[in-house]
């Protein structure tokens, strides 16, 4: 009786606000012919984010199951019940205090029927029951009338009479010219179908979404593919990065002692100044051979693959955590003293340029200890580009920086002088370096957690943990925290009361990011805003789907244009496109009114059902994840490898315009999505 009347109450409610509700669920009703006997009745539902549509038979006092009436018939007999095919969710309901079966974003539900000979005609409806977290809709009806004529026994016999020739027909049938790419992808459809649980059965086949469209892009007015970084950005991180490094004790101390063995050597002051500049090209060329050396050992795909590995992001999180700890002062990492006494021992003992470059590889051998962590990241970073130069560049503006300020002192000796000696500013350097890991230790941590769907690191926990560490640090550096080799002097220089006000005022501009503010300034390394629990913000983007048949069809049973956003749960320009360009008025209006947006994560590491084997350029290859398969997609069909990467498509799989990737040029993507909006226009 309790349920009955939370029921009631509950419908009596609905019907008072159903005037606010804009019909959150669209159906479409096919009569499927698949014998001379038998068909289907064939109901498939578009729904609305955060509604759902509940399943058949959930017995009395829950919600309204979905069933199948018959208002009049003839010619026609039904086959079974009504049967509901897709993913299910399966949940206990606190209001009606049973377990109920719905569906989120699709829904299908089949009844099969019997045709007995002759004219046949069905009329009824679909009654079905829908609600989101606030409220509910009364109960709906989805009204069908289907006649027509059975074949005969008879036609059914003529025609068995006859196989061969209709086999020869079929045979005959012009078959397209397709790739072996285009085939692949068609053998992979049904893969999608089951790891999307959907049972949906798309009205344009499958195989035609997923043909290649790289020359209707080109005839768009596509050029080429942005990489995910340019090269002068690449070049001037590393060259920040040098700097940082410069200012660490593992390398100032050196300048000087260095400097001068150059000038002394020599009685040609000349030849001292010449040997400088050698001995800073030796650093470049270490650190640059470097570069190229991993990139020609591993491959640029594999440091791509290897920024989303889930054991190399923890490890390389436990790597920078170690050395945050050992710049605290908890421990000192050092390499083998053998290592660099073996080369230094060398270097003496051999002349000319073969003794400088040996002196420069002991500088790379004694700093590494505050340089690895520095080089480490730089690499990481600029591995998700995928190109094979990108980390040489990176180690080039890096090694740049480093080698500068000896061959500046040695062109200019007397500023040896005037140059800072080393003390406790150092240490603050060091310690003020060992939060900056620390917080840079949490992104790697946080791209491992996105890609592997943990959830343990999500945006308000990663910014909370931010907030703490960037206020520790402008604490320290007022001087009301010390560490074990810091002095007692408790002055705090301008430049110090700088640092720390810089610091404490980036920690409180984060506060308001755990309530959803979008923080464009972290975008890049704080996870993505759908992570977050508790949000205010209103402005932003969510993607309806994340599979890329079953948000085409949604679109298709809408009538709107489809947005692919293909992107990483490791890509930094795609954060910064998101909190950036996505949280724009009229862009986000677009993207959520007049688009079904699609976000695809090439990084994804949820398992297929089944490992699918693909012929790509000749070459057999097996995806084995969900990311593998939208990376696959985006390689063959548009014929980029880059993240962001965003196109426009009909509902045919068309491109409606040229591909957008990264570009914070928020007039220009307007004009991107209304010429895509435009065209698709057009085509209806």
């Amino acid at each position: 009786m309790k349920k009955l009347i939370s029921s009631l109450l509950l419908s009596f409610v609905v019907c008072v606000l159903q005037a606010q509700i804009k019909d959150p669920v669209k159906f479409k009703t096919e009569f499927n012919t698949l014998s001379d006997t038998e068909a289907e009745i064939v109901f498939t539902a578009a729904i609305d984010k955060g509604w759902h549509v509940y399943s058949t038979e959930l017995g009395d006092g829950g919600p309204i199951s979905a069933t199948f009436n018959v208002d009049k018939t003839s010619g026609i007999e039904l086959l079974g019940k009504l049967k509901p095919v897709g993913k299910e969710v399966a949940t206990f309901d606190k209001l009606f205090e049973m377990k109920v079966r719905y569906f989120e974003n699709t829904a299908k539900f089949i009844q099969k029927v019997k045709l007995t000979g002759g004219s046949y005609e069905i009329e009824g409806y679909l009654e079905y029951g829908a609600c989101d977290d606030e409220s509910c809709l009364p109960p709906t009806e989805v009204p069908f009338k289907f006649s027509g004529v059975a074949k005969t026994a008879n036609a059914a016999a003529a025609k068995a009479e006859q196989p061969e020739k209709k086999e020869v027909e079929k045979k005959e049938e012009a078959a397209p010219v397709v790739s072996k790419d285009t085939v692949a992808m068609m053998e992979l459809v049904p893969a999608t179908t089951t790891d999307a649980s959907t049972g949906i059965q798309p009205a344009v086949a499958s195989g035609e979404l997923w043909k290649p469209v790289i020359s209707e892009l080109q005839a768009l007015g596509e050029e080429h593919t942005q990489g995910d970084m340019s090269w002068i950005y690449i070049f001037v991180t590393g060259f920040l990065g040098g700097l940082l490094a410069l200012f660490t004790p593992c390398v100032w101390p050196i300048i000087p002692m260095t400097v001068s063995f150059f000038l002394k050597r020599s009685k040609d002051k000349k030849k001292g100044i010449r040997d400088a500049w050698t001995y800073g090209a030796s650093i470049v060329v270490i650190y640059v051979a470097l570069g190229l050396a991993i990139t020609l050992i591993f491959g640029a795909s594999a440091l791509n693959a290897l920024s989303t590995n889930a054991i190399f992001n923890i490890l390389f999180f436990l790597m920078l955590v170690v050395f945050a700890a050992s710049f605290f002062g908890a421990f000192e990492i050092t390499l083998p003293s053998k290592w660099s006494n073996a080369v230094d021992s060398k270097a003496e003992s051999t002349t000319g340029l073969l003794s400088i470059f040996l002196m420069a590889f002991t500088l790379s051998l004694v700093s590494f200890s505050c340089t690895g962590p520095i080089i480490g990241f730089l690499l990481v970073q600029v591995s998700t580009t995928g190109s094979i130069v990108a980390p040489a560049i990176g180690m080039l503006g890096f090694a740049i920086a480093l080698a500068l300020p000896f061959t500046l002192f040695a062109l200019f000796p007397s500023w040896l002088k005037s140059m800072p000696k080393s003390g406790g500013w150092m240490n603050v350097i060091k310690v003020t370096l060992g939060f900056l890991e620390l917080a840079f230790a949490l992104k790697f941590l946080s791209v491992a957690d996105l890609a592997y769907g943990w959830r343990l690191l999500d945006r308000e926990t990663f910014l909370a943990l931010w907030i703490v560490i960037f206020a520790l640090l402008g604490f320290y550096l007022l001087g009301k925290i010390k560490f074990p080799h810091d002095d007692d002097d408790n002055k705090v220089g301008v430049t110090r009361f700088f640092m720390a006000l810089v610091s404490l005022a980036f920690a409180v501009y984060m506060v308001p990011g755990l309530w959803g503010a979008p923080l464009k300034a972290v975008s890049a390394f704080a996870p993505p805003m759908q992570t977050q629990d508790f949000n205010l913000y209103k402005n932003e983007v969510h993607a309806k789907f994340d599979d890329y048949d079953l948000g085409m069809e949604y679109a298709r049973l809408n009538g709107k244009p489809v947005m692919l956003d293909f992107t990483g749960y490791g890509c930094v320009n795609c954060r910064k496109m998101e909190a950036a360009v996505w949280t724009d008025p009229k862009v986000s209006d677009l993207i959520n009114n007049d688009y079904v947006l699609i976000t695809l994560y090439v990084d994804n590491k949820t398992p297929l059902t089944e490992p699918v084997k693909i012929v790509e350029n000749g070459t057999e290859r097996t995806l084995r994840t969900v990311g593998d398969k939208w990376s696959y997609l985006q390689r063959v069909k548009f014929g980029a490898n880059a993240q962001p990467f965003y196109v426009l498509l009909d509902n045919q799989g068309k491109p409606l315009n040229k591909s957008y990737a990264y570009d914070e040029d928020i007039p220009k993507y307007i004009e991107f999505l209304q010429t895509g909006l435009e065209n698709y226009k057009k085509e209806r």
